[in-house]
């Protein structure tokens, strides 16, 4: 049993207020030499609607997004994931959740950092933010990228993620996750999604970062906290704009925002 506490959160929306597959999307396309790379929404955006319907899956929708990757090498891709997390993350981070990070960080808590998105990124944001650990959804970097990248195990969302955690050894032995009153000692999750309520509901603390109107009921019932940080949009519609821009690699990040 650690008796240092816990501090889980989630990365899109929560950490920053965007979807990093788009934003490590536009990062990739801006690149010099790759913008023919946009090629691969000729594929996609016919899938989209028939995923809105669930009639694909979102692991499989994840494969086909990433076909922007295909043919660069794994150690590019590597790179590249380095170079985003320390030069395009931090400066569109919310400095809120960042600075609750630090503080768990200096309360001596161990922090996870537990995302849907592609692990081989994730990875490089958390050592950047000095987490103790991370997940993410398994995409399998190879030493010459496919059209659809391979999936291993499942979408990490969910109830995946505290699978994850478990399988991972990050969790007490002695916790019992299938337990509805079971919660980690001096814990507090942070997420934006009602899709993390299992995450949330196994920490002590739950605090929802601009929630959708359901996911604030269900908060409420339940006593979590509510963080709204400024956003650079002021709707959904808005964020939706920014992230087409994003998947065109049109997107530009501002250089004026402090790095975190």
């Amino acid at each position: 049993m650690s008796p240092r506490g816990y501090a889980l959160f989630d990365l899109d929306h929560t950490l920053l207020p965007h979807d990093t597959q788009v934003l490590f999307c536009n990062f990739v396309l801006r690149k010099k030499g790759n913008g023919w790379r946009r090629i691969y929404l000729l594929w996609f955006l016919p899938l989209f609607p028939l995923a809105l319907v669930k009639v694909v899956s979102l692991r499989f929708m994840k494969r086909v997004f990433s076909g922007y990757l295909a043919g660069l090498s794994g150690e590019k891709v590597r790179a590249y994931a380095r170079e985003f997390a320390e030069s395009v993350v931090p400066h569109v981070a919310y400095e809120e959740t960042v600075a609750e990070l630090r503080r768990h960080q200096a309360e001596g808590r161990i922090t996870i950092l537990n995302s849907a998105s592609p692990e081989f990124y994730v990875e490089e944001i958390a050592r950047h933010w000095g987490f103790d650990h991370y997940l993410g959804t398994n995409l399998i970097i190879e030493q010459k990228m496919p059209l659809f990248p391979k999936i291993m195990g499942p979408n990490n969302k969910h109830g995946a993620k505290i699978t994850a955690m478990q399988e991972r050894g990050m969790l007490p032995d002695e916790f019992d996750a299938s337990d509805p009153d079971a919660r980690l000692p001096d814990s507090v999750a942070y997420s934006d999604s009602s899709a993390d309520v299992p995450l949330l509901s196994i920490a002590e603390r739950g605090y929802m970062i601009h929630p959708s109107a359901n996911f604030a009921e269900t908060g409420t019932e339940r006593q979590w906290e509510t963080m709204t940080p400024p956003r650079p949009y002021a709707s959904k519609l808005g964020d939706r704009w920014t992230q087409l821009r994003q998947a065109l690699g049109l997107y530009k990040i501002s250089q004026g925002v402090r790095p975190a």
